[in-house]
Parts: C-alpha cells; sequence; structure tokens
C-alpha cells in the first residue's frame, strides 16, 4: 500500500480494505481520528467496495482527507482505478460540512494528481453536479477545466504529462 502523501496543507493517508470495514463499522482505533460526520453518504458506497476488495500496492485507492495538524479525517479522495488503456484516471473527493472552505479540496486534488502523473497517468478526470459551485472551483483551483456537461453535470479534466 502506498504511503501516506502531504504537502504541508493538507494529508492524504491511504485507506485498506480493513480500515475501510472500521470506518463503516464505527470500529474506531487508537490512532484513526475520524470526524464525528466522517464518512459522508456519498462515501459509504466506495467504502463498502474498498472493504470488500483484497489488500493491494495500487496508489489508486482511496485516501482519508486529514487536517495536517490534527491528523484528523475529514474526508476522502478516492481514484475510480487504475488508468485505463488511454492513461486516464478519474476521481472524487469530499469533505465534511465544517472542513470546507478553508483549501484542503484543493490541496488534497494538486497533491493526488501530481502523485498520479508519477504513478503513469496521463489525464484525469472528474465530474460535479452544475449547481455545486464550490466544487466546480476547487477542481479549476487544482487546474482542471471544463471539457463538457451532461444532465446536471459537469465534466472537468487535466492533462498530467
Amino acid at each position: 500500500m502506498s504511503a501516506a502523501l502531504a504537502d504541508g496543507d493538507v494529508l492524504l493517508t491511504p485507506i485498506t480494505p480493513s480500515l475501510a470495514r472500521r470506518i463503516l463499522d464505527r470500529g474506531e482505533r487508537a490512532g484513526d481520528l475520524w470526524h464525528p460526520d466522517y464518512p459522508f453518504a456519498d462515501e459509504r458506497g466506495p467504502l463498502a467496495a474498498l472493504a470488500r476488495s483484497v489488500p493491494s500496492d495500487s496508489p489508486f485507492t482511496m485516501y482519508a482527507i486529514r487536517m495536517p495538524s490534527t491528523r484528523v479525517a475529514v474526508g476522502g479522495f478516492g481514484f475510480f482505478g487504475p488508468p485505463d488503456e488511454t492513461g486516464t484516471v478519474e476521481f472524487g473527493y469530499g469533505l465534511v460540512g465544517s472542513a470546507r472552505g478553508r483549501g484542503l479540496a484543493t490541496s488534497a486534488v494538486r497533491l493526488a494528481l501530481r502523485l498520479a502523473r508519477q504513478w503513469g497517468a496521463h489525464r484525469a478526470v472528474a465530474d460535479t453536479e452544475a449547481g455545486d459551485l464550490a466544487s466546480r472551483r476547487v477542481l479549476e483551483k487544482a487546474g482542471l477545466y471544463e471539457t463538457g456537461r451532461g444532465g446536471t453535470l459537469v465534466v472537468f479534466e487535466q492533462m498530467l504529462t
């Protein structure tokens, strides 16, 4: 499993299958340090899928977004899998309400995409609801640009090479 990623503004720690099970079961152990509102509803499905998987050394997994000063997990960042045959990787992220507006999501996206480039990805893609202006700003500030719309979603991408 990949190691924690840090840049001073945010800390990303990999979520293993066993940790995903603890998160879902609220079986917190010493050092886990989860915000009471974590995980948020949208993250439960991906965590359940990870909990059913076998341990892997792939860096294209889920990560807890942690406050660097306290190490408390306040959200999650996840790759939807390794890069496809074109080198494209898709990702998603989210924060508990009280952690929003501090630049953590933007820092997490920047950090993960910088490392995705080093791990062989050539392009990153994410989507968000058209009405979610805060999430759209996160993606734009992280260097992604709008490439399309479908239904209520706006698609963003960034070339990583």
